[in-house]
């Protein structure tokens, strides 16, 4: 029997090492993140909405991600989409718009607890995710907790409360961004039952963060904002009349990309 797309989503978190998880913003991104042999592809909310101009965790871009994301599920590896705080609205709400996804052929679903400057209350983010469960069992939840990134006191301790309960809810993986001492990824990768999910952390190689608990290691808007400055270095070099980069993807290779969609 062929496994679905779901279960071989969850099955590159549990083998011997962790998934690394790169995050596109657009077609092109993720196709040659694909191109490129990583088994799975990422997005990122912050390149979506900026690739969109618009600001980030602000609701504003639920019509782009679903375009997005009703694209790039053709390209041949399971994709896991950033859906920010679930753009809002109820929890049926939020179900129905990670129904959408796993009918385009969605792997996954990014959800966030951060509302801006604080966290949502735990039980109405444990709502949320128990309903998109229900309704759509076979997608992968990646349940987002911010304590680390919004300077949360006590965060550690706040983000193993969350991860327990979102877990509990049926969450199937835990992401904390922001967490990088080794105690705190230790603590937190044995305190719920589901893979943890951190940003690759520049100078710690994955195998150390797999020694201790890592499952997942994403590279969030950093891919981005890497070829944003890329881009902008590349253009101002040109102005100078310095040289310009040599190793840089061939009108051909883009054109590529886009064969069979």
């Amino acid at each position: 029997m062929t496994a679905t797309l779901f279960q071989r989503f969850t099955a590159l978190h549990h083998g011997t090492e962790p998934l690394l998880l790169p995050n596109a913003w657009d077609h092109a991104s993720a196709a040659a993140l694909a191109a490129a042999g990583f088994a799975a592809v990422g997005t990122t909310s912050l390149g979506v909405a900026a690739a969109a101009g618009k600001p980030d965790a602000a609701r504003a871009t639920r019509a782009e991600t679903v375009a997005l994301a009703r694209g790039i599920a053709r390209l041949g590896v399971p994709v896991t989409v950033d859906i920010e705080d679930g753009f809002g609205g109820s929890p049926a709400e939020v179900a129905e718009l990670a129904a959408e996804l796993a009918a385009a052929g969605v792997a996954g679903v990014n959800i966030e607890d951060g509302r801006g400057d604080h966290l949502a209350e735990i039980g109405a983010q444990v709502r949320v995710i128990g309903t998109i469960k229900q309704r759509v069992p076979d997608l992968f939840v990646n349940a987002r907790t911010d304590p680390f990134w919004l300077g949360t006191p006590d965060a550690l301790a706040t983000a193993v409360r969350r991860g327990r309960a979102y877990a509990d809810a049926g969450a199937d993986g835990v992401f904390a961004p922001g967490a990088t001492a080794a105690r705190d990824l230790e603590i937190l990768a044995g305190a719920a039952p589901v893979p943890l999910n951190v940003l690759i952390q520049p100078g710690v190689p994955v195998a150390r963060l797999a020694e201790l608990g890592v499952r997942r290691v994403s590279f969030g808007s950093l891919l981005f904002r890497a070829a944003l400055g890329a881009a902008v270095s590349t253009a101002l070099a040109g102005a100078a009349g310095g040289p310009l980069p040599e190793a840089v993807p061939s009108y051909a290779e883009i054109q590529e990309l886009t064969r069979g969609v």
